[in-house]
């Protein structure tokens, strides 16, 4: 499914975009919504390409694109991404070249586009999508292995994981988009030698490094979208935080799965990454011989050939002591997405399965995609077992939870020999004490 548009050789008029380090490449473009930061300004939506923001309304009114772009520029005069995610995958895909070809290096189309331009620098985010609903899946083995040896020693990987992609109805309405502060969140919790629950301040909060996976066209209720058409309803993939109180959890998790637990508040990057941008990065979905194989609505040949993605994954932490001594975030834990044990179109077809109905806007989160070796858990629970290891970070301090003022930033990116690389920006959210009772 390669085409021109990812080709490693193309530079663009944008001089930043051909930084080979950078996120934003011209064989990347991905959407967010924005304005000019501290104004009045409507948001609308946006592409990001080097340092800069192309404002797709403005693209729309210069009339430089035409055809199915033009239909589908036209949705950039939104205040979200909704009505563009509706379209489909046939004008995401002739936008994304329209816009490719405007922004290369001799580009008869430079001198629009050039006025449309917002630096990155100047804009603030919303949330790119009204979010319907929200769905946080488990889709890595070495994940809920990890976990489950912690919550139920005798017991870790129960026994439908490797059958069916586990996931749970999320709270949309504490979607934050990056650069959030929320509160420590208070709720019941049994404490070491209590013979009853109390109400207090989480004491052990912690990060699950995710993915955000954004649908497009959804499905009529009572329908089904089988696995060859899964991706086809799959907008983008952004950066996603799913902020976890641990005792809290280990409470009231049981018989149903976490509730205050979670809902308080999940992060997501601003920059929503499209599958087709993501095509160079494309890897084998692989089972361990000796694993149950996905039932057939389950599985493919597309899904085993190419279901899975190589998406570089880091957390970084950063406390306050750490802020006024200047010192550099500390990186704690690097993986990557291809150790997901479901692919994204896998967790698309699960949840149709059943007739339910998806919309554009709607967000998966992935689960935490920690891998096999050391230091590549994407949760505090695992990388200090529990809270028994702690972490050691620069300037002498030390975490085995989080502690209010402390900051975490996830970053994706993709690259490798022969393709250019591929950026996701970054997810950003800070602690702030638990509110006062």
């Amino acid at each position: 499914m390669l085409n021109e548009t990812h080709d490693p050789a193309l530079r663009s008029w944008v001089t930043a975009a051909n930084d080979v380090a950078g996120d934003f490449s011209i064989q990347n473009l991905p959407f967010a919504v924005f304005r000019r930061a501290g104004s009045d300004d409507a948001f609308r939506c946006g592409v990001a390409i080097g340092d800069q923001v192309l404002d797709l309304g403005a693209v729309a009114d210069s009339g430089v694109l035409q055809g199915l772009a033009g239909e589908a520029v036209a949705a950039g005069r939104e205040d979200k991404l909704n009505t563009l995610m509706a379209l489909g995958a046939e004008a995401w895909s002739a936008l994304r070249l329209s816009l490719s070809r405007g922004l290369r290096e001799g580009a008869t189309q430079q001198p629009r586009l050039q006025a449309c331009l917002v630096p990155r620098a100047d804009v603030e985010h919303q949330l790119p999508a009204r979010i319907g609903d929200y769905t946080d899946f488990y889709t890595s083995v070495f994940h809920a292995t990890n976990i489950g040896r912690l919550f139920r020693p005798d017991n870790p990987l129960l026994p439908n994981y490797k059958w069916v992609p586990i996931g749970y109805h999320g709270r949309s309405s504490s979607i934050g988009i990056s650069g959030e502060s929320f509160h420590r969140p208070m709720g019941q919790a049994m404490l070491p030698g209590a013979q009853a629950p109390t109400v207090v301040a989480s004491k052990r909060l912690d990060i699950e490094l995710e993915l955000g996976i954004f649908m497009g066209p959804g499905n009529v209720r009572g329908t089904s979208i089988p696995i060859s058409d899964a991706e086809n309803h799959v907008f983008g993939i952004c950066l996603l935080n799913d902020w976890s109180a641990r005792d809290l959890q280990a409470w009231e998790y049981q018989p149903l799965g976490p509730f205050l637990a979670k809902n308080f508040a999940t992060t997501i990057s601003p920059w929503v990454v499209t599958l087709e941008a993501l095509e160079p990065y494309r890897v084998e979905f692989q089972r361990p011989e000796s694993d149950p194989q996905p039932l057939a609505y389950l599985d493919s040949k597309k899904n085993r050939a190419g279901g899975a993605f190589d998406i570089q994954l880091r957390v970084e932490l950063e406390t306050p002591g750490m802020r006024s001594a200047f010192l550099s975030p500390a990186h704690i834990c690097r993986t990557s997405y291809r150790h997901a044990y479901w692919t994204v179109a896998q967790m698309v077809t699960h949840h149709t399965v059943n007739g339910c109905n998806l919309q554009p806007g709607d967000l998966f989160g992935s689960g935490t995609p920690s891998g096999p070796g050391a230091g590549e858990a994407g949760a505090l629970i695992e990388l200090t077992d529990g809270g028994k290891n702690p972490i050691a970070l620069p300037g002498g301090e030390s975490r085995a939870w989080l502690e209010d003022g402390d900051r975490v930033t996830l970053r994706g990116w993709c690259e490798r020999p022969g393709a250019a690389r591929i950026g996701f920006g970054e997810c950003v959210g800070t602690v702030l004490p638990a509110p006062a009772p």
